[in-house]
């Protein structure tokens, strides 16, 4: 599967959509845009391959609900009063865009080196990033959306399934709920997990959707958790890093993985 090809087959499910595109080769990406409102969503091509070499049909399916969800939900208008409780942070790179595509500043604050803290309404089957324009018609202040958010964060159900390898222990967080990243930022979760592990804790967040957390007792941890962290990357709908993170004294210091040997980032 080339990208022309990937681009084609999502043109051809797309192809009742009154949607536009435009393919840019150089960063590898299909852009589909709704001209009634003049909004779209851009998509990861090479991610978008690594997911349907695992997935086949159901992986095309789940990136054609994506982008109709998401297109339907720009054309609404919102606003966050009286859904409070629907507000939630999300982790995004340091590469994804801080406004939209009309030029709104988003609303974010800095996390790591690698990743950024953006915030979300929550639609049901999508959700709107917050930017300066909803934001400001609430005269809430920064922190106030931030600490409701992170609240909202910690009501949520976690899913975690365990794998052992080689005398290492993986922690699994995938709720499927949009929100599995973000609680990377729950810090009672990364403590009750700190408590436990008897090893060098390490967490990484390759993809919206998941979140691991690892007990690495030797060298084979950090070559699994190299790999896991780097397929995970690949396929995922909603890629963030591909590097892991040390959790030391409450915090987290990305780190560079080698083969049988791991160098700390400057």
């Amino acid at each position: 599967m080339n990208s022309k090809k990937m681009v084609e087959l999502m043109k051809e499910k797309l192809r009742n959509e009154p949607f536009t595109y435009h393919y840019d080769r150089k960063k590898d990406t299909l852009r589909i845009e709704d001209p009634n409102v003049d909004k779209g969503v851009t998509i990861s091509i090479p991610s978008s391959i690594a997911k349907w070499e695992e997935k086949k049909e159901k992986a095309l399916e789940e990136f054609v609900y994506y982008i109709k969800e998401s297109l339907h939900a720009m054309k609404e208008n919102h606003e966050l009063s009286g859904k409070e409780k629907r507000i939630f942070p999300v982790i995004r790179s340091t590469s994804f865009p801080i406004e939209t595509s009309d030029g709104i500043p988003l609303i974010y604050d800095e996390h790591t080196a690698e990743t950024r803290i953006f915030y979300a309404l929550d639609l049901g089957k999508t959700y709107r990033l917050i930017d300066k324009d909803l934001f400001e018609k609430e005269q809430w202040s920064h922190q106030h959306l931030r600490e409701m958010a992170l609240f909202n964060l910690r009501s949520l159900e976690t899913v975690i399934k365990e794998d052992h390898v080689a005398g290492n222990d993986f922690y699994f967080i995938r709720s499927n709920d949009g929100y599995d990243a973000s609680r990377i930022l729950n810090e009672s979760l990364l403590q009750q997990f700190q408590k436990k592990i008897t090893g060098d804790m390490v967490v990484a967040v390759p993809h919206q959707d998941v979140l691991i957390i690892a007990d690495i007792q030797n060298e084979t941890g950090y070559d699994v958790l190299a790999q896991l962290t780097m397929s995970f990357f690949a396929s995922g709908r909603v890629p963030i890093t591909a590097l892991s993170f040390i959790y030391e004294n409450n915090e987290l210091e990305p780190i560079f993985i080698l083969a049988h040997n791991r160098k700390k980032q400057d």
